[in-house]
């Protein structure tokens, strides 16, 4: 976490936005819970802040009056930056140097290992007046970024220590001051489109038109689905399968005294079919080691759930879901859908997953083509499931009916593999008798 820094009376303490979890640079203020000239106590929780894994409390570090809040709620606030400025009268002294340090992740507890950040410098978080305050940083770093015009506060640095480096710096664009948007009462042309815009050519709402901020987990699902399209070579393969034998197993599995209290779902048989695929064919369970031109085969397999909730597409996994059983998948799928939808979702249930199944049958939808999680090979879709005409024991009948879409990185997996995977999961939910020995 940063240290606070201090003016020149040695009284008023800046806290910056500490490090939030793996992976994430940035965080978007929710709500203060203090106001400028309130008292605070050392712990008393002053803000919530949004990442793309949960919604967390920031505790002050130090106790006093706020004197500056420095971000305003739905502001983008990269780790690093200011956030709130404390007059406190007792004297500020430094940290003792011989402790040992230890990175905490805000509301879940320390972290054993730290990780390091990249982040461009936001705008909207500049100040009229540069901190006092030292940023670490290496003499290189240092020299580019007062040629660019830079302020290293406002990049997060990848270095021991999370020192800013030279990639950092030219990764980081020059601190300026927010555009103004034009003042209440200005005349301003409106375009042929229909949109109002000010004299600097922003798009201002209009009553027939509505803006949504792209915030918090919506807008690290862009960035996640941008890299996807754009860095995975991408195919699927489709296989439509008649699952009676399965949702009369589930019929059964209900009325028994080993599922009372627990919710039952297809869903729930379709990812022990899935895990049951994958221990035959353990190279769908891989991930892409750029760096070192690998591919890393797990033996384990942290199974994701996509859930649709209010904040946006989450997807916590089930650590070590090969291990579980049907009732223990009924369980962890329930508490997953249930933390994602609450917002209650630790950075630890959303990492580290290394498979996905998502649902979009529950939205009366037939099938789909997902895109593939960065770090993962494959994500499987299953569809509604449906009451439909089926040539069963070469007689008409009506049969219930599902299709399943697997998409896949193809550089990892080849079409046969993918075809093989699909037909495998295809036979354990056509005759769910086989999966006896695994439920």
């Amino acid at each position: 976490m940063p240290e606070p820094a201090a003016d020149d009376d040695g009284h008023v303490l800046e806290f910056r936005l500490p490090d939030l979890g793996e992976g994430l640079a940035d965080g978007d203020l929710v709500s203060w819970t203090v106001a400028v000239g309130d008292t605070v106590e050392l712990n008393q929780t002053i803000a919530e802040v949004e990442t793309a894994k949960a919604v967390v409390a920031l505790p002050s570090p130090f106790s006093g009056v706020v004197v500056e809040l420095l971000a305003q709620p739905g502001d983008t606030v990269p780790v690093g930056a200011p956030l709130i400025r404390v007059r406190n009268d007792l004297e500020v002294s430094a940290p003792p140097t011989a402790e040992p340090h230890t990175n905490v992740l805000v509301g879940y507890g320390p972290e054993a290992e730290s990780t390091s950040r990249r982040r461009k410098a936001t705008p909207s978080m500049a100040s009229s007046t540069p901190s006092s305050h030292r940023a670490a940083a290496t003499p290189a770093a240092r020299k580019l970024a007062k040629e660019l015009g830079i302020d290293l506060w406002f990049v997060a640095g990848s270095g021991p220590e999370g020192a800013v480096t030279v990639d950092d710096v030219r990764s980081a664009v020059p601190v300026t001051q927010p555009r103004t948007p034009a003042r209440l009462g200005d005349v301003v042309p409106a375009p042929s489109n229909g949109h109002v815009t000010d004299g600097d050519g922003l798009i201002e709402p209009t009553a027939r038109e509505e803006r949504t901020p792209i915030a918090g987990i919506r807008k690290r699902t862009a960035a996640a689905m941008q890299a996807s399209s754009r860095t995975i070579p991408q195919a699927s393969t489709f296989v439509t399968v008649d699952c009676t034998a399965s949702m009369e197993l589930l019929d059964h599995l209900r009325t028994t005294k080993s599922f009372e209290g627990l919710t039952l779902t297809p869903l729930a048989l379709v990812a022990k079919a899935t895990l049951a695929a994958i221990a035959e064919y353990p190279g769908i369970n891989t991930a892409w080691d750029e760096q070192n031109q690998e591919i890393v085969t797990k033996h384990y397999v942290n199974l994701g759930i996509a859930v649709a909730s209010d904040r946006g597409l989450m997807v916590p996994n089930l650590k070590e879901a090969q291990s579980l059983s049907l009732r223990e998948l009924c369980r962890e799928i329930s508490w997953a859908a249930d933390t994602a939808r609450s917002g209650n979702a630790t950075p630890n249930d959303l990492r580290g997953g290394t498979f996905t199944l998502t649902n979009v049958g529950v939205f009366g939808v037939d099938s789909g083509v997902p895109l593939v999680n960065p770090g993962e090979a494959a994500i499987l879709c299953l569809g509604s499931i449906r009451k439909r005409p089926w040539v069963f024991r070469d007689e008409l009948a009506v049969r219930w009916v599902t299709t399943l879409g697997l998409s896949f990185d193809h550089r990892m997996v080849d079409g046969e593999l993918g075809a093989r995977f699909l037909a495998t999961t295809e036979g354990f939910l056509e005759d769910p008798l086989t999966l006896l020995s695994r439920i």
